[in-house]
Order: C-alpha cells, then sequence, then structure tokens
C-alpha cells in the first residue's frame, strides 16, 4: 500500500495516470506502470467474474475485446450503456469501478483533484460522484482541466521559473498546442492578492507528426523540426519567457534537435509525462495541507466576484470570503455556524475583481431571539441557483441544551455579474 493519502489523477480517454503525495520528499511521486511509464490503460475487463483494469484489460482486449470496455471516460461522459460479456453496465459505473481498482493500494485517501482536457458543471456532478464511490466524501473531491493544472504545478516551482511568463507545449501524434502563464494586472485595492491565468495561444496541425512517431522518420523528422522551431519563434514573438515545459506522446523520440536550441536560449527546459497529475496533486495538497496564501487562478470560467461578511477570525476581525473569486459557481456552495455579538443586522460586501467596485447589502435579523452576547449561534449558508444568483440563508442554530433552536430563518439573493466577459477585461 503507497503511503500517499492526497491524490492528483488524470484522466483522458486512453490512460489515467495517478500522482500521490509523499509527505518524506514533500512533493508528489507518479505511481509507474513499468520503468519510467506512468500511464494506465483506461480500460475494463470483466471474465469468469472476475474484474480486470489497465494492462491486464489491455490484454485481456487482445485475446478477445467482447470482455473488455475501452474509451470508458468519453462513455462516462455520454451516459452511455455498455455490453461487457452478457451484462449491461452504465459507463460512470465502470469509471467509478475502474478508479476503485487502480486506487485499492493506496487505502485511505484524504483528498482526490482529477485533471482532465475541460470541465463543466456535468463533468464536475460526475467525477465527485466516482470520488464518493471510491470513499471520498464530495467536499474532498475537486476537478479542474489541464490548464489549471499546470498553473498548480508552477506554483510549488522555484519563483525564477515563472518570474515572466512560462510556456507549456503538448504535442500528439497530428498536433502541437501552446500555452502560456502570465500574470494577471488587477485593479487596485487588491492586497497582496496575485492572480494568474493560462492561455492556449497558438495551435498547428503537423502531419509529420505521424509518420514520425512511433518510428523514425528521418527525412520527416528534419521537416517538423523546422515546422516547429518556426511555430515556437512565433510563439515567444516579444514576450519573455523564463521556462519551457513540454509534454505529450509527441515529444518522447527526439526529432526537434534544432527546436531545443531555440526552446533553451535563455530559459530552462524541462520534459515530462506527468505534470498534469502532478499538478493535480500538488492543488489536492493546496486545499488538505497548505495554508500558505497563495496565486489564485482565473479564466472564462471562474467566478469574478468574492462576497464577504465581516467576522472575528482567530481573534482578529477581517472581511471573510463566504463566497471566494477563482472558483466555480457550481462548487461555492458552502455551511458555516457563527457566533453574534450584540447586532440587528449584516452587511455583506460583494467585490468586483475586474471593475473594482464594492456593493453593499444589508440583512435586517429583526425577529432573531435576544441572548447575551455568543449565546446567539447563526447557521449561515451558500447556494446558487445558476451561474449568476447565490442564495444566502441565515438560521437560527441555537446554542444546545440552554436555548433550543427557534424558526427564525431569512434568505437573501445576491445577484452577481457572471462572466459577461470581465475576465477579458484583465490583461
Amino acid at each position: 500500500m503507497k503511503g500517499g493519502k492526497i491524490l492528483g489523477i488524470e484522466l483522458n480517454d486512453e490512460y489515467c495516470q495517478i500522482s500521490y503525495y509523499d509527505d518524506e520528499k514533500h512533493e508528489p511521486e507518479t505511481l509507474e506502470v513499468a520503468i519510467d511509464n506512468y500511464q494506465i490503460p483506461l480500460m475494463l475487463g470483466y471474465l469468469k467474474e472476475q474484474w480486470v483494469y489497465g494492462k491486464d484489460a489491455k490484454r485481456l482486449s487482445e485475446v478477445d475485446e467482447k470482455y473488455t470496455v475501452s474509451n470508458l471516460y468519453s462513455k462516462a461522459l455520454q451516459r452511455e450503456k455498455v455490453v461487457l460479456g452478457e451484462k449491461t453496465y452504465d459507463a460512470i459505473w465502470l469509471l467509478a469501478k475502474f478508479m476503485q481498482m487502480a486506487l485499492e493500494l493506496f487505502g485511505s485517501i484524504e483528498y482526490i483533484t482529477f485533471s482532465v482536457p475541460h470541465t463543466d458543471i456535468d463533468i464536475s456532478k460526475m467525477l465527485k460522484g466516482v470520488g464518493q464511490f471510491v470513499g471520498v466524501s464530495k467536499e474532498r473531491v475537486q476537478v479542474q482541466d489541464f490548464k489549471e493544472s499546470f498553473c498548480h504545478y508552477m506554483f510549488y516551482q522555484p519563483k525564477e521559473l515563472w518570474q515572466y511568463e512560462a510556456a507549456l507545449f503538448y504535442c500528439d501524434r497530428n498536433e502541437i498546442r501552446a500555452y502560456m502563464l502570465r500574470k494577471l494586472k488587477t485593479v487596485v485595492g487588491r492586497g497582496t492578492d496575485l492572480f494568474v491565468t493560462v492561455d492556449e495561444v497558438a495551435s498547428a496541425k503537423m502531419k509529420e507528426l505521424a509518420a514520425i512517431y512511433p518510428v523514425l522518420n528521418v527525412d520527416k523528422a528534419k521537416d517538423a523540426d523546422e515546422r516547429f522551431k518556426s511555430f515556437i519563434q512565433s510563439v515567444f514573438d516579444k514576450k519573455v519567457v523564463s521556462s519551457v515545459f513540454l509534454t505529450g506522446e509527441g515529444f518522447e523520440n527526439n526529432w526537434y534537435p534544432n527546436s531545443l536550441k531555440v526552446l533553451c536560449n535563455g530559459r530552462r527546459a524541462f520534459l515530462g509525462n506527468n505534470l498534469y497529475s502532478k499538478g493535480a496533486c500538488y492543488a489536492s495538497y493546496r486545499k488538505g495541507r497548505d495554508y500558505e496564501e497563495r496565486p489564485i487562478y482565473l479564466d472564462d470560467s471562474k467566478m469574478m466576484e468574492q462576497v464577504c461578511l465581516k467576522m472575528r477570525v482567530r481573534g482578529k476581525e477581517c472581511w471573510y470570503p463566504i463566497v471566494e473569486w477563482g472558483t466555480h459557481w457550481y462548487e461555492a456552495d458552502g455551511q458555516w455556524e457563527v457566533l453574534l455579538e450584540d447586532t440587528s443586522d449584516i452587511e455583506i460586501h460583494i467585490e468586483s475583481l475586474a471593475s473594482g467596485e464594492l456593493q453593499a447589502e444589508t440583512v435586517s435579523l429583526a425577529g432573531l431571539p435576544e441572548r447575551k452576547d455568543y449565546a446567539l449561534r447563526l447557521q449561515i449558508k451558500t447556494m446558487f441557483l445558476d451561474e449568476q444568483t447565490c442564495k444566502i440563508t441565515f438560521k437560527d442554530a441555537g446554542f444546545g441544551e440552554f436555548f433550543p433552536a427557534t424558526d427564525f430563518q431569512v434568505e437573501k439573493m445576491i445577484h452577481l455579474g457572471g462572466s459577461n466577459g470581465q475576465f477579458n477585461s484583465l490583461s
């Protein structure tokens, strides 16, 4: 059994990759399937009342495909029914079964972050359900896309590697895509908060790549090298780039020596295929163990507003965020219990990151029972009805056996701006 209880899992249609946080090394390690091979085939098989997964399922498929199922991730997204042997299964259940088998050696798991090509509310709900299937509560399961995983990976690298922009090149058999991590210039008054994003800045179809992978064709490799070099130069034009990361199966053969010289000219370059799972593992570590303030990742799907209440936290008064910017609206529901001082209303602050505007809303507590300070316990619950509407509920929670809870409850609707192109106003 592995000691890691904090996991990052990359999922795509072909394979799964698992990184776990090593408490002794203080960094993620990636589960090896074979020497220098971290990719677990995303396949499941069932024969003679026995389930197999990964490499064993792949070997079984070579004998008889009808006992195996591949493309589990896309089938689960499409909510497909899958015939395996003589039975029919929900593809989501099969994906959950695969993850259960793949994670058996980890024992008790604290946090999981899934890293997938893209995410939305349906994907998030599905993968949180998969997490629950393997014994992790949905509050301890996160879902993020590859760009955000790259960002979380960079947060834990030496600062000089992302002092300026950091580049990521992904290459498969047919295409190269380029991404840039950059810091955002936000409105004044945001304190020491640092906001970053990752942009896809360019992509190119390269027919030569199919010819040079997995068997190297010398002439095709030279052509691909020259095209990749030109591609890099166009991406780096007028940019100051601190570091470069290469990932994807297309970089496995050393077909790009001239391009590599351009990549390494005045900057450090790194090659590897476990960046996304390690970035996801760092995201889990950040949620569960790391309480230090770090940069906040933003993109078009993240919230640009923050909702705060004035509280005393660990003896210090502050505007405490009950809805934080940089979260997905469909993951921003929360619940707290607070002790009230002598007050007749609660003030809510809604801060816009893009415009810098601060909106104040007041909630009356008229009708709340009168009790001495700190004997009034209030339950506060946030629930998003859609991307732009947050319902905040304030409810009397009582105070143990001394003061039973009453039926006092008040609701406040907060209308937020949603995306509305606000993210694009940051540069």
